[in-house]
């Protein structure tokens, strides 16, 4: 969707038209692309294609390409938007091509990570081999790995690894007038809503937004009246902690600083919301087993790091419901209609500690859930599981005994075993789904961990032995293989 109108542009007397776009609609760039891509194309005729596109999109463009046709692209593209498409592009992906640049020409992947904000070019290096790190850094300028190098020692999920260190800077005694000169100068290349005043030490000493900055005396000094109650993190806190803080304080932006309050650089907004995502994937991939950093664009060799170990543990665990069952053959050989009821028990107990598990990992990670209201949580949340259990098994108990008085081939009193066995495994299963990520927690591990998996372990082998042992105990009472 595209409308204009005029607009009288300022200093002149002729009018500029103003383009409004959908952005959710192709550009005639993106489609222009688009259609060069749906035939054999060489890459010089998609450098101009692709660099007309936004960086997003151009991204997108050359992420559809393999590896080596997206090298050669972006070999052929003006440096700063070379840069900004390539730190757009999904991480692995990114990767692989700038391995590949490197092996072409070290000296072009070194400016392109140059040309890229710093923490951007970090977010890269992070995940780059540690030999191609090398030899980037190597072919940088020093005042680049000036500013690079510091960042790679951070850990990534921390304040220090989600910071940005370009700050819009001013020293507390200059005057508004000098201070107005150097932010109109320095805006071009840092956007910032604020201004962080610091001390000739570079101490942080307080903030100023924009606004105020505009509006304050031309002769006053910026120490006198920039705020200097500011909030600071350290750079080693933990990003779950910078989130947090983020949601219940509204924060936009933090500064990060050392023990002697040097201001290091700041987290925006921005870096906690894809910290953010990017913790949920982790957390979700870590449920069932899968590696943290696995991406789907991953290679082979990191899926099988991630994967196989946890597969193994499955196996192990699995084993245990199978010894449970094993107790039971001669139950089941006889009464062969148990073993089409046990994965319903099963998974019944299954998706309510599923339930359970969510909910409790959800509060855990909103640090909703401390010791102090576990016990209540824990207890709530069998109760929640005893009432789930009580209504299933009865709807399922009246239907097996129903088609057994019907004259199907079985005893009437399977249903009230089903309803017995219905109602404990589910409410086993809830406390096991609240009571795993709090135990973990507890003992120091993330609660995340593979939580599916020993759920599925617990949840298989009590619904199994809740189910065959009360058939068992009530077989000969009343004749269960009549």
């Amino acid at each position: 969707m595209t409308d204009s109108n005029t607009s009288q542009e300022p200093g002149r007397g002729r009018r500029r038209r103003t383009v409004i776009e959908d952005p959710a609609h192709p550009s005639p760039e993106d489609r222009r692309v688009a259609e060069l891509l749906g035939r054999p194309t060489d890459a010089s005729t998609l450098v101009p294609a692709i660099g007309a596109q936004s960086s997003p999109d151009a991204a997108d463009s050359l992420e559809a390409l393999d590896e080596a046709e997206a090298a050669d692209v972006l070999e052929g593209m003006e440096l700063g938007k070379a840069a900004d498409a390539l730190s757009h592009m999904v991480a692995p992906l990114a990767v692989s091509v700038l391995e590949d640049i490197v092996q072409q020409d070290p000296v072009f992947a070194a400016r392109l990570l140059a040309e890229m904000s710093a923490d951007d070019a970090v977010d890269l290096l992070q995940l780059t081999p540690d030999g191609t790190v090398r030899a980037l850094l190597r072919h940088m300028s020093a005042e680049s790995r000036v500013v690079i190098e510091p960042l790679l020692a951070f850990d990534p999920q921390t304040a220090g690894g989600m910071m940005e260190p370009e700050v819009l800077k001013v020293v507390g005694d200059l005057t508004v007038k000098d201070a107005v000169e150097i932010v109109r100068t320095t805006q071009a290349t840092i956007d910032s809503h604020y201004v962080f005043v610091v001390e000739r030490s570079g101490t942080l000493a307080g903030v100023i937004g924009l606004r105020q900055l505009v509006i304050a005396g031309a002769d006053e000094r910026l120490i006198d009246i920039c705020e200097t109650q500011v909030a600071a993190i350290g750079p080693d806190t933990d990003q779950e902690e910078v989130a947090r803080e983020f949601e219940k304080y509204d924060y936009r932006v933090l500064p990060v600083v050392d023990e002697s309050r040097h201001l290091l650089g700041v987290v925006t907004i921005d870096a906690v919301i894809e910290s953010i995502r990017e913790e949920g994937t982790e957390d979700a991939q870590k449920m069932v087993g899968a590696g943290r950093e696995e991406m789907v664009f991953s290679s082979i060799a990191q899926k099988l790091k991630g994967r196989l170990p946890w597969l193994v543990v499955n196996l192990v665990t699995s084993a245990v419901a199978a010894m449970v069952v094993l107790q039971f053959e001669g139950l089941i050989a006889e009464i062969a209609v148990l073993a089409v009821l046990m994965p319903v028990i099963a998974n019944q107990s299954g998706n309510a500690g599923q339930q359970s598990l969510a909910v409790t990992l959800r509060g855990l990670v909103l640090d909703q859930v401390n010791s102090k209201i576990a016990s209540r949580l824990f207890i709530r949340e069998a109760t929640v599981g005893f009432i789930n259990g009580l209504i299933a098994g009865a709807l399922v108990g009246c239907t097996a005994t129903t088609i057994a008085i019907l004259g199907g081939d079985m005893s009437w009193s399977l249903g009230l075993i089903i309803a017995i066995s219905m109602t404990l495994s589910i409410t086993v299963g809830t406390a096991t789904g609240t009571a795993l990520p709090l135990l973990m927690r507890r003992c120091g591990a993330d609660p995340a961990t593979a939580s599916t998996i020993f759920l599925t372990m617990v949840t298989d082998s009590i619904s199994f032995l809740i189910f065959l042992g009360t058939a068992s105990l009530f077989a000969g009472w009343f004749e269960l293989g009549r």
